[in-house]
């Protein structure tokens, strides 16, 4: 299973069956086929294969469901993460470039069980009841950025890891602004005073983030703190999939979508658990739930 180059390279073909049989010698570039169908101990031989020779990595294959590693490692590089590149082809790409006839994807179409045409022909992940939200209805809301002025904001504060994510809704309910960024607090606050100025705001006041929050208060009069907690986040996680589920809010296509849609929640000891999967974001849901959650408390424009 090897092709031998003149140049003295070897091409290896290997089944990720066994992912022990992986670990070993130095590799310079590798293509992993099938990966959402590969086992995670293979991607974790194959990454450490790598080490040594930093040769790049093409991960490929059928989408199949939210829960396996090549899921969030595509939502990683989704979101623009440093090295990553994410590029999405359908049947219909490959119908434009030739490969195969309209004809026959509109036959699967019709023969598949929707969501297994979804994943395989479109690269659309199946609802697998983990996301609180629903995969039809987060798509349902995504509409164009809205021209409208900002009557409210929800900001989810961080500084280095994650991001700082403002967004503004305007009176219909659509994302009339959005910021994304990552920068020191004394250019974070600057920031979110200029975006934000007299317009009421609900900002994340958790840990760090409540000096913050009180420096923001001396400037802007209608800025208040939300405190997370395991359940004050439930609330607002579930008034937010209300308002998706419902169609009460509309946002543009992108890092929104992509954080909502690997968002997860599980059932504990203690309640509902929710959060990204682990190397993933949720700034930009955090920030979405505040936003939600401040229109139901804004007695009118500009007042609290």
């Amino acid at each position: 299973m090897t092709i031998r180059l003149v140049n003295g390279s070897t091409v290896a073909f290997k089944s990720g069956e066994k992912p022990d049989n992986l670990y070993g010698e130095d590799v310079f570039a590798c293509v992993i086929d099938e990966a959402s169908r590969l086992r995670e101990e293979a991607w974790h031989a194959v990454r450490s294969t790598m080490t040594a020779t930093r040769g790049p990595i093409r991960i490929i294959g059928n989408v199949k469901g939210r829960k396996n590693w090549a899921y969030i490692l595509a939502r990683r590089a989704e979101s623009g993460e440093r090295g990553w590149h994410y590029a999405k082809l359908t049947a219909f790409d490959a119908a434009d470039a030739g490969v195969i006839e309209t004809s026959e994807i509109e036959q699967a179409r019709s023969m598949l069980p929707e969501s297994v045409f979804k994943e395989l022909y479109l690269a659309e992940p199946s609802d697998d009841g983990g996301n609180p939200f629903g995969a039809t209805a987060i798509r349902d809301c995504i509409a164009p950025l809205s021209h409208q002025p900002a009557v409210l904001f929800g900001v989810d504060l961080a500084k280095s890891v994650d991001y700082t994510v403002s967004i503004g809704l305007d009176a219909e309910g659509c994302v009339a602004s959005f910021d994304r960024f990552q920068e020191p607090w004394e250019e974070t606050c600057r920031r979110l005073a200029t975006s934000i100025g007299y317009t009421p705001a609900l900002v994340d006041s958790t840990g760090v983030g409540d000096p913050i929050v009180e420096r923001l208060q001396r400037e802007l009069p209608n800025v208040m703190g939300f405190n997370f907690s395991s359940s004050s986040k439930q609330k607002l996680m579930e008034g937010l999939a209300l308002a998706i589920q419902t169609q009460d809010i509309y946002y543009p296509d992108g890092p929104i979508v992509t954080e909502l849609d690997a968002f997860s929640y599980e059932y504990t000891r203690t309640g509902v658990r929710y959060s990204a999967p682990g190397g993933l974001h949720d700034d930009c849901v955090m920030a979405l739930g505040l936003a939600v959650h401040a229109r139901s408390n804004v007695a009118g424009v500009g007042v609290w």
